[in-house]
């Protein structure tokens, strides 16, 4: 791709997936307030946050094509933040133990004016975790720049993940093959 791409986002594992794909990028970071309209349901918060971002960067960067993107956990309904500390993230551990929830990546691919906004789901299965498991990995892991409090990639993936339905790299924060798609089609 001849075209100046920019990334919209300071997540490593965004630009890890994107390097893994072979994409030359730079890398500039949106600052946009990331409160979602109150009365906006979940499943649509990832999608408007990264259209927000790929417009603020798009407007430094003429002629450049933007990604940006925005990944949330959901729980019952609720959206499962990156944690405040280790309690939260302990706390937000045990919800998922043992249950199902969804991420929910949100991208926006901006060049000038146009926006391709779209979302991916992915079902996450969680087995019941002990709480020493949950100590552990977050004393270790350190999961606090994570939304929903963990990795796919680390230990509480392989040790906690019964299954998944649907794309992996969602759960890391990017469905990069759905990206590289949309950038060459």
């Amino acid at each position: 791709m001849d075209k100046k791409i920019v990334l919209a986002s300071q997540s490593p594992r965004r630009k890890q997936l994107l390097e893994m794909a072979e994409i030359a990028f730079e890398i500039q970071v949106a600052d946009i307030d990331e409160t979602p309209p109150t009365d906006m349901p979940a499943e649509e918060v990832p999608e408007h946050l990264a259209k927000e971002k790929a417009a603020v960067i798009a407007a430094k960067n003429p002629g450049a094509t933007i990604i940006a993107a925005d990944t949330v956990v959901i729980l019952n309904g609720e959206i499962l933040n990156k944690p405040e500390d280790e309690a939260d993230a302990i706390n937000i551990l045990k919800k998922l133990s043992g249950n199902m929830h969804r991420v929910v990546s949100g991208v926006c691919i901006q060049h000038g004016d146009t926006q391709d906004g779209f979302s991916v789901t992915t079902e996450v299965y969680f087995r019941p975790l002990t709480e020493e498991q949950i100590k552990h990995y977050v004393t270790n892991y350190k999961p606090f720049d994570k939304a929903g409090a963990y990795a796919i990639q680390e230990w509480i993936g392989i040790i906690g993940i019964e299954k998944i339905v649907g794309d992996y790299y969602n759960v890391m924060g990017l469905p990069i093959g759905d990206v590289v798609r949309r950038l060459i089609d």
